[in-house]
């Protein structure tokens, strides 16, 4: 009798575990939603960090981009946290066969999305919404007509009266300059706001990344690289703006003479070339306004990438190394490589009396899934890592929505499994599935 007390019991204990294992799955499942089955998956241009935005959320609507199966751009609007999607395929392609030649978006003040496309060293390819929360673009325009022959890495930012900055570099890998034009809602028209603003001198060129904070102040971090080589990325670099991006000073307030260079940039962390370091990487910056910085790179003597935490602790730049990598790689070459780890996305959030960061990541050691990297206490070293899926993505980076993680504190990241053939291959896959993993911190 007993015996069977406790048989009876082990069955309800593994039939409540059954369906804890359920209820995760089906939260897990929740979670997750499909925007498309049929994303072009040859190369990870869906998939690169520097989008900016893969994902964009204005006033309950959530906007996406992504290229189809047949190259395609196509963009996706839903009720934000939805699960039906709106598509649009519109009449545009983006030559998918190159990964830099990604889509990048943003939403203005006034509800009009705005989209670049297919850029890598080649003349400007953007258009806007026909009307106001409209997926439908109307024709190719120009925005400056001047310097828009030669664009690459289009990237959108929004200021808190809505307009919009645009960033891209004038130039090729190893000889480019920053520019930056900005978005009137009142007047509908671009402007140029900086030609050069970081000049590479014909000797080398900046790879940024950029975050506003919620004060309106632009930073700007950048590292340099002297060659198309990836092995010749070097130092780290920051610049701030207060009003627009108009006047530029150092995290000491002093001011810049414009343009940058080499000579007068300020610099967070001195890391020589062949480092491993990576270029474009991530940037958050809080609502007081300190900075914090991802990336990743060898230390000197160190054999095996590591990422990265470089932050401004008031006193000067302060680098968290998080140390938990145990493979090494080599970056050496040109084009698009196939890298076993992503590039590191970074986002902050208040807990407690302190400030928690996330540091999102791809790594071949973990099955390439989704996972982040979770610190509890920002100027501490404890880091505790779990993963966001269960299965691989491949060669996928991370890229969320900013607006919604900025005044909401959701995480919604772009997933799709993507194969990239190292310098700039293109691999036989097939169409995979678009989505959206949300996730939100514990309080």
């Amino acid at each position: 009798m007993k015996i069977l007390k406790i048989r009876k019991r082990l069955s309800y204990i593994l039939l409540g575990l059954l369906l804890i294992d359920s209820a995760y799955a089906i939260a897990q499942q929740n979670s997750l939603s499909t925007i498309t089955s049929n994303g072009w998956a040859n190369n990870s241009i869906n998939a690169v960090i520097f989008r900016k935005n893969s994902l964009v959320t204005f006033r309950g609507k959530q906007y996406a981009a992504y290229y189809d199966h047949e190259q395609f751009l196509t963009l996706a609007k839903r009720n934000s946290g939805g699960e039906n999607w709106i598509i649009e395929k519109t009449s545009y392609k983006g030559d998918a066969n190159d990964a830099h030649k990604s889509i990048s978006i943003m939403v203005d003040g006034a509800g009009f999305i705005h989209v670049a496309w297919g850029q890598h060293n080649n003349q400007l390819n953007y258009a806007k919404g026909v009307f106001s929360g409209s997926l439908k673009l109307g024709e190719k325009q120009d925005m400056v007509a001047k310097k828009e022959n030669r664009v690459s890495y289009p990237e959108f930012y929004k200021l808190s009266n809505g307009d919009l900055l645009f960033f891209y570099r004038d130039g090729g890998s190893g000889n480019g300059n920053l520019m930056i034009n900005r978005y009137s809602v009142k007047d509908k028209l671009w402007k140029r706001v900086q030609d050069g603003m970081i000049n590479g001198e014909g000797m080398r060129n900046a790879y940024w990344q950029v975050a506003i904070d919620q004060l309106g102040t632009i930073h700007l971090s950048w590292v340099w690289r002297e060659s198309p080589d990836v092995a010749s990325n070097h130092d780290l670099c920051y610049a701030r703006s207060k009003d627009g991006g108009v006047t530029w000073e150092k995290s000491t307030s002093e001011k810049y003479s414009l343009p940058i260079t080499a000579t007068n940039a300020e610099y967070a962390v001195k890391i020589p070339q062949e480092s491993e370091l990576i270029n474009q990487t991530s940037m958050f910056a809080d609502v007081g306004g300190r900075v914090f910085i991802a990336s990743y790179w060898c230390n000197t003597k160190d054999t095996i990438p590591q990422y990265h935490l470089i932050f401004n602790d008031g006193k000067g730049w302060a680098v968290n190394n998080l140390d938990f990598r145990k493979t090494t790689f080599s970056l050496s070459g040109s084009g698009t490589k196939k890298i076993p780890i992503s590039r590191p996305q970074i986002i902050t959030w208040k807990k407690a009396k302190h400030y928690a960061a996330g540091i999102i990541f791809r790594d071949e050691e973990r099955g390439s899934k989704v996972s982040i990297a979770i610190n509890e206490n920002i100027y501490g070293g404890k880091w505790a890592i779990k993963d966001l899926t269960n299965e691989s993505l491949g060669d996928w980076e991370p890229s969320y929505d900013t607006e919604l993680w900025k005044n909401k504190g959701i995480l919604n990241l772009f997933l799709q499994k993507v194969i990239q053939v190292d310098g700039e291959g293109r691999s036989k896959s097939e169409p995979t599935a678009v989505k959206v993993l949300e996730w939100k911190p514990e309080e």
